[in-house]
């Protein structure tokens, strides 16, 4: 029995997009095209920019203590809402880092789960970052809306928000960095 050239390639065809279900190489693939296809995040206008209620907000560190967000009050703040499970929430955390590394000591970083601590650390080794990780006490009340995962805050030293972004963003882009320089600088 002979087998045609175009049969073999259905076949290969099938087995390679399986491979993006069934395989490591498709989870790799699949963090790869979102953050691919991350856009810029829109930055809100200044005389559009809505304020946080205030600073009263009890979060848990690395080290699984309890810390107040009032630490912040006066800072420009970057906040993450991720999970280790949610796929676009991981494709975007390597530029997360990229942004980290570029404004540590300049910006405060708030890259929150409400997951336990195993899963999110386990991911943070394997991939190298070195962010602050910050969790979420589930119930606590916030200042602000606790977004959905991949969603995220921008305030600037005054508790205005710069951006409130709701979708897998690219946060290593000028853009960015222009809007922090700004933001850092009290523009």
């Amino acid at each position: 029995m002979k087998v045609s050239r175009k049969t073999v390639l259905n076949v290969l065809l099938i087995i390679f997009v399986l491979s993006f279900f069934v395989t490591p190489i498709g989870e790799y693939s699949k963090e790869m095209l979102n953050e691919v296809f991350a856009t810029t995040p829109t930055v809100i206008s200044p005389e559009n920019r809505g304020k946080i209620s205030d600073y009263n907000w009890r979060l848990k560190n690395a080290e699984w203590d309890f810390f107040s967000f009032e630490e912040a009050s006066g800072e420009v703040v970057f906040i993450n809402f991720w999970a280790s499970w949610h796929l676009p929430s991981r494709a975007q955390l390597k530029g997360i880092q990229k942004l980290y590394d570029r404004y540590k000591g300049k910006v405060r970083f708030y890259i929150i789960t409400d997951q336990e601590r195993e899963l999110p650390e386990e991911l943070m080794s394997r991939k190298g970052y070195t962010f602050p990780l910050t969790y979420l006490v589930v119930g606590d009340p916030s200042p602000i809306e606790i977004l959905e995962p991949p969603g995220t805050y921008i305030l600037d030293k005054n508790g205005f928000i710069a951006v409130h972004q709701t979708a897998i963003s690219d946060w290593n882009n000028d853009t960015v960095y222009s809007l922090l320089d700004q933001l850092i600088a009290g523009d």
